[in-house]
């Protein structure tokens, strides 16, 4: 008998986030495979629920429709931050262009980043939905072991 994912499986695994038409956000089938631990954030919960009781040894592609994989785009996450706040939680010489990601130090101590949409002489807009939030997602995965 093969193991089947649960919620607190120990997974080694290749997955791939690709957009429909094809193009990797993410692979591991290039390199050496992925292992994390469901529950604990490595991957997206909706991602993790999609390997729930799936057995060792599967390769499958699951398509996920818009906000499936990511949930929807949150217009209220798109916020503008002031040059004092940007330069005080990040290096003050950056350079930043539109589009850029960038990592802030959040209140409680982690962290969270945003891209960058625009850049005002006082103040810069940032983005904090998941760049993937919203869009349509191909989620393929390979189930190497599972403990």
């Amino acid at each position: 008998m093969s193991n089947v994912v649960t919620a607190s499986a120990y997974l080694t695994l290749h997955y791939r986030l690709a957009s429909m038409d094809g193009v990797n956000i993410v692979s591991t089938f290039e390199g050496n495979p992925a292992t994390l631990m469901l529950g604990q954030g490595q991957l997206a919960p909706n991602l993790e629920a999609l390997l729930i009781g799936l057995p060792e040894g599967t390769h499958k592609v699951f398509e996920l429709a818009p906000g499936e994989g990511f949930g929807p785009r949150n217009p209220d996450l798109v916020q503008a931050v002031s040059r004092a706040t940007l330069d005080e939680n990040s290096d003050p010489d950056n350079e930043y262009k539109i589009g850029d990601l960038v990592d802030f130090a959040a209140p409680k101590g982690g962290r969270f980043a945003g891209v960058l949409r625009e850049l005002r002489e006082d103040v810069a807009i940032f983005d904090f939905n998941h760049p993937l939030a919203g869009q349509p997602v191909k989620f393929e995965v390979n189930l190497i072991s599972v403990l």
